[in-house]
């Protein structure tokens, strides 16, 4: 079964079923250029996405946030601004050695068991990240369980543009150009085809804010950004 599913999406990426090990392997082969390729997909506005992010949490001096799939730990950075305590956590081994520059705290952890006690956070973030998860709604109850009552849980995700015809326009630019200027600066080009699929695939806003709060947040609430293709979900803790 393993070669059945490597011949019909190749080696340098992952599929839908989100198998751990297979995404943990893709985000380590595209680690060494993700910061750049980011900024050049996203038009640069990937620094104004994590800005948002950042200001969602509201995170005061001296809280403890988790940055769960962190990455190069470059939205954990934003995270720590103002004297809040951002840990990043990634399961890619390659993404957090990337990072290893960046002074913020960092630890290995799969988002569905977190290497964290109990009410040990006080906020929980994941940016771009959820969505490759192969348990989405057991992330979640994880977040939940590590988050302080009251505390908060922002989650910054790829979704559904909400004009129509730019939502056309986008999923054509996904499963095309994506690809193709991904081949131009990505260190694992084939990675981003996954990309385009899993933000094909994933949930619209509404339903997501549903999954969030069936997990047993309260106060579910979104704001989109750039049209619809970024909705930040913001949640607390009962």
């Amino acid at each position: 079964m393993g070669d059945r599913r490597d011949d019909a999406h190749g080696p340098g990426r992952a599929g839908l079923d989100k198998a751990p090990a297979e995404v943990a392997a893709m985000f380590d082969g595209v680690a060494r250029r993700y910061d750049l390729t980011n900024t050049v997909l996203s038009g640069g506005r990937d620094a104004g996405w994590r800005r948002a992010t950042r200001e969602a949490v509201r995170a005061r001096p001296g809280q403890t946030v988790l940055d769960v799939a962190a990455g190069t730990a470059v939205s954990t950075v934003e995270l720590a601004a103002g004297g809040v305590t951002a840990i990043a956590c990634d399961f890619s081994q390659g993404m957090l050695r990337a990072g290893a520059a960046r002074a913020v705290p960092k630890v290995a952890g799969d988002a569905m068991a977190l290497p964290l006690a109990d009410a040990s956070v006080d906020a929980v973030v994941i940016s771009f990240g959820l969505r490759n998860v192969a348990d989405p709604d057991a992330a979640l109850r994880e977040f939940l369980r590590v988050t302080r009552p009251g505390g908060t849980l922002v989650v910054c995700e790829f979704s559904s543009p909400t004009w129509t015809p730019f939502r056309t326009v986008y999923l054509e630019y996904l499963m095309r150009a994506l690809p193709r200027i991904a081949r131009a600066v990505s260190s694992n080009p084939d990675a981003y085809v996954y990309l385009a699929e899993s933000i094909r695939a994933w949930p619209d806003q509404p339903t997501l804010a549903g999954r969030i709060q069936g997990a047993g947040w309260d106060d579910v609430a979104w704001r989109n950004l750039t049209g619809g293709i970024v909705a930040l979900h913001r949640a607390r803790r009962p």
